[in-house]
């Protein structure tokens, strides 16, 4: 399905995920892309179970056609093991919600202009921690759609499921 937005534009709601070791920032947009915003961010990055249970309830809320998630690469474009950990999650989410496209976007850069962008609003550092992951979803999402809107492709790689534990 097409839009306005651009040809081959696909309409649906998307989430975005920037999963760290720590927390995941979690963003969404509306179903014409025009305005990518914060979710939440998820606590507990680490405990799949906790992490399981809030994405079930947010993707139940926000019914996306598609699942964004940031893949962090060093600056030349080498993935690393932080790299390897996200691709293991997607496959993860992938499982886990088998009627909803998921792709791997590269991510260089998202929580260094988030920051900024907070520090330009007036956020100090401190203020920042509580949103920035949130932040960096945002950026995440707002790059898949603008590559979408600009090429008529879908950003990023489409990922594969693998069984989730």
């Amino acid at each position: 399905m097409t839009d306005a937005a651009g040809a081959g534009f696909r309409v649906g709601v998307r989430l975005a995920l920037d999963w760290g070791q720590a927390r995941i920032g979690v963003a969404a947009c509306d179903a014409h892309g025009t305005l990518a915003y914060p979710v939440e961010t998820i606590a507990s990055a680490s405990d799949l179970s906790a992490v399981k249970a809030k994405l079930q309830r947010i993707v139940a809320e926000y019914d996306p056609m598609e699942i964004v998630l940031g893949l962090p690469r060093h600056l030349k474009g080498v993935e690393g093991a932080a790299a390897a950990g996200v691709r293991e999650k997607a496959a993860w989410v992938a499982a886990l919600f088998p009627s909803v496209g998921v792709r791997l976007v590269d991510e260089r850069l998202t929580t260094v202009s988030a920051a900024a962008n907070l520090r330009s609003a007036g956020r100090s550092a401190k203020q920042q921690r509580s949103v920035i992951d949130q932040a960096a979803a945002v950026a995440i999402l707002d790059h898949a759609l603008d590559v979408e809107r600009h090429t008529g492709r879908a950003a990023g790689e489409q990922v594969s499921e693998r069984t989730p534990s």
